[in-house]
Parts: structure tokens; sequence; C-alpha cells
């Protein structure tokens, strides 16, 4: 313990007490092999408003107490058994969430070597034993006050960080609900729910992740593949709702068609084939517009998703894995959601008779890798299927 020489000093020399109370709750871990000196440093922090305070003389258990306690300034004796201040110093340093912690080292060496490779370790600061309690506190307090104002600026900073991630999150929301509301737009041309590209969306996602694609490329997938058919906008209606003029071959070829394909195209008089062939290319125009991924990734598969595996789908004619990815997975979204919904045309279709007309493209309108991921999960697509429902 302090002996009463010490305490007598310190009372009849207030001069010397430095005030620390803008400090209060700052947590302290003292370690030292030596009681008295513990007793002594934790006495000085004491006469000056500390309370909370650690210590261990074992400097085996010092880096486990302070992994657990998590002090705001750790005070540390260099030369201790087993585990020297050096070797704990390098531990903090060397532990993520620790690494700027302040670290006071106290040595009573004046070896300058031993000093310097302290610093370069990470030494916060170097206090010369034996321990004067004035040079103590007003290291203390300048370490204190360097330590509080990187915590303010760490807080705010993050805090800045949650504001920009809201807001972001908010911009996003919006541009999705804008992105939504068009493909909704270009689908209520022949679809009276507009439901149709939701589920798509939720297809095409489905099988971006069987395939293992990242949070990041979902994120993108889902939306852009709702407008995958925006170029519809630009589709006279005497195009777009031309069902009821096709001949039995024509209508049969209609049902197993992602967008009724190119079957309808060659069936119709060349004009109106142009026009059908254009609304992909129309779709892409309406998305060029640059620095949004989503809109980038829409106009790759408005251009892509009538592509067929064999090389002879529309406009570019495009074969095997030349057409990209995103392109090919919204071609089976479509296709399937096509033969599983009710059409002026057509009924819908049960999944059972819709998973077997995929099947039988497969390799010639379809991507085998693409088939399998969507076959894969089913019951995925049946919940889609289920929460997104066309209700009359």
């Amino acid at each position: 313990m302090i002996d009463s020489t010490l305490k007598k000093t310190m009372v009849e020399n207030p001069e010397t007490l430095i005030n620390c109370n803008e400090f209060d709750g700052c947590s302290i871990a003292i370690i030292d092999d030596e009681k008295i000196n513990l007793d002594m440093i934790q006495y000085y922090l004491e006469m000056e408003g500390f309370t909370n305070l650690i210590s261990t003389e074992d400097s085996a258990s010092a880096f486990s107490m302070i992994e657990s306690e998590r002090p705001d300034l750790i005070l540390s004796d260099i030369n201790m058994p087993e585990v020297s201040g050096l070797d704990i110093l390098a531990q903090i340093r060397g532990h993520r969430e620790l690494t700027d912690t302040p670290v006071i080292i106290l040595t009573a060496s004046s070896d300058n070597e031993t000093k310097i490779s302290a610093l370069r370790q990470g030494a916060t600061d170097l206090l010369a034993k034996p321990i004067h309690h004035g040079e103590l506190i007003a290291r203390i307090r300048n370490v204190l006050k360097v330590k509080v104002s990187q915590d303010q600026l760490k807080a705010h900073s993050e805090s800045l960080e949650q504001a920009v991630q809201l807001r972001t999150k908010e911009l996003e929301a919006s541009r999705l609900s804008v992105i939504q509301c068009l493909a909704r737009a270009a689908e209520f041309r022949d679809d009276d729910t507009g439901q149709h590209v939701i589920r798509v969306g939720k297809y095409a996602r489905i099988i971006g992740e069987e395939l293992g694609f990242s949070e990041r490329e979902l994120w993108l997938l889902e939306p852009a593949a709702q407008l995958h058919d925006v170029g519809k906008i630009g589709i006279e209606d005497s195009i777009l709702l031309k069902p009821g003029k096709l001949t039995p071959e024509e209508y049969d070829s209609m049902k197993k068609h992602c967008g009724f394909g190119k079957r309808i195209v060659d069936c119709l008089p060349e004009h109106e084939a142009q026009l059908i062939r254009m609304h992909t290319e129309m779709g892409a125009k309406i998305m060029d517009i640059p620095d949004s991924p989503i809109l980038s990734l829409a106009k790759v598969i408005a251009m892509t998703h009538h592509e067929r595996w064999d090389g002879t789908g529309y406009p570019l004619g495009l074969e095997g894995k030349d057409i990209p990815i995103q392109g090919r997975i919204t071609a089976v979204a479509d296709v399937f959601d096509a033969l599983t919904s009710k059409r002026s045309y057509k009924p819908a279709f049960s999944l059972t008779k819709s998973f077997r007309i995929l099947e039988e493209g497969r390799a010639t309108q379809f991507d085998p890798e693409v088939l399998d991921a969507f076959f894969s999960r089913r019951q995925d697509i049946i919940q889609v299927q289920i929460d997104y429902a066309e209700t009359e």
C-alpha cells in the first residue's frame, strides 16, 4: 500500500494535483509485477478522480484482461517475468480491435535502445521509474485527450457513414420504385396486372443465386430483369395485342417462346415482324443512361433475352455463351412466367407442363446450365408463384 509519508506529501502539496474530471468514465489498465508499484499508481489515479481502474501483477494473463475489459488506456511495466511489456504491446498492436488503444510503457531502464524499441513497436508514450505522480497524471491527461478526440472523430465518422448509408438506401429504394413503375408501365400494354415483370425479376434472382452470383450481382439482376420488355412501350397495340389474328399453328408456337418469340415473328408480315424485332432495341435505347449499373444491365438484358442458345434468336443472333449470362437467365424466367400465366390467347399451364416445355428447349433455346439451376429451385419458384399470383 502507499505509505503515510507519500500520502502526507500529496495532501500538503495540492498544486501538484491535476484535475482530470473531464476524463470521468475513462478506464485504465495497470500491469506491473510489483504490487507496491500497482498500489502507488492506483493511488495517484484515484486521488485525481479516476475510479475505473483494473490491474494485474500477472503479465501472462494481462492480455486476456485487456481483451476482455477493453480499457481506454494501458500502463505497463516493461521488465516482467514470463511475458514482458513489449510482448504485451506486440499483442495489443496485433489485435484488430485493440490496435489503436494507447499504451504508456513504464521503465526503470536508462538504455536508449530499450526506449526506442518500445516506441518502434507502437508505444504511445514512455514514463520513467520511479514514477512521479505529477508527470504520470500529466502524461495520462495528454494521452487521454488524444484518445477522446480520436473516439469522438471516429463516432462522428461512423454517424456520417450511417447517414450516407441511410440516404443511399433511400435513393436506391426510390430508384427501384421508379424502375418497377417503368417496367409495369410497359407490361400493362398486354398484361392487366403487371405482376409478370415482378415474377420474372424474382425468378431471375433465384437462378442467379443458384449459379453463385454475389449479393451485389443479385441486387442488380432482379430489377434489371424486370425491365426486359420495356421496349413494348414503343410497339403499336395492333402488333402487341395481335394473338386473335394468328393461325392455330402460330398460336401453338407462341405459347412456347419467350415474348412469343421468333416463330410468331416468322408468321407475321415483314413490316410487322420488323417492329416486333425492334422492341428489344427500343428497350436498350430507353435504358441507355450513363452511371446507372441497374440500367446498364437492363440494356444488356433488353438486347439479349430473345437470343437463343442455338444462335437462331434475335436481334443479334448470338449463340451459346456469347449471350450474356443475364440474358440467358432472363430468357428462362420470362418464358416460364409466360407459360404459367393466363393470357387472352392461352390458359395458364401447370408447373409440370411448363417445366417440360422448358426442357424441350434445352440446348436449343435455353442454356442447359441455367435450366438446371432453375429446375433445382422448384420450391422457391412455387413460392414466388404463390406470393405474386394474379387475382381476378
